[in-house]
């Protein structure tokens, strides 16, 4: 094994054996993984009905980390491992072919619809009475113009 400045660690063969374990794991989780993680596996293959084709689009993504180590220390004398990993998919929306013309239909999220206006008229309203209350202030309690403000 090597360091990161690229100097030589000895290493025990048992040490050398949990790497080489560790790293086989890794790998053979990574092609299984690799291999089903696919929008098919998640929505199924393309539906064609009709004249109309309806091809189905995902993001779909994987991760997974392990290790192991060895610890042998005047009385202490210790070995371990573990590893992890998830996999998941997100609907971005599907390809209707019809017609030899395909068009890409994103799946929208329905509180993008419903929050994005909602949040736009709640700025509205506030920034709105800000501005009142700002130069109600400027105007001062008995409703005179500041000096220099123009009135209509």
């Amino acid at each position: 094994m090597t360091r990161q400045d690229g100097q030589a660690v000895a290493t025990s063969p048992a040490e050398l054996t949990t790497a080489h374990a560790s790293a086989a794991l890794l790998e053979r989780l990574a092609d299984k993984l690799g291999g089903r993680a696919s929008v098919a596996a998640v929505f199924g293959e393309p539906v064609f009905r009709e004249g109309v084709t309806v091809v189905p689009v995902a993001q779909v993504g994987f991760g997974f980390g392990g290790g192991a180590g060895r610890e042998k220390t005047g009385d202490k004398d210790g070995e371990g491992g573990g590893g992890g990993g998830g996999a998941g998919a997100k609907p971005l929306g599907f390809i209707e072919i019809k017609d030899g013309t395909a068009t890409y239909k994103p799946i929208r999220d329905p509180w993008v619809d419903v929050a994005l206006p909602l949040a736009t008229l709640l700025v509205g309203l506030a920034g709105s009475r800000m501005m009142r209350a700002v130069v109600k202030a400027r105007r001062g309690r008995h409703g005179k113009p500041v000096r220099g403000e123009v009135t209509a």
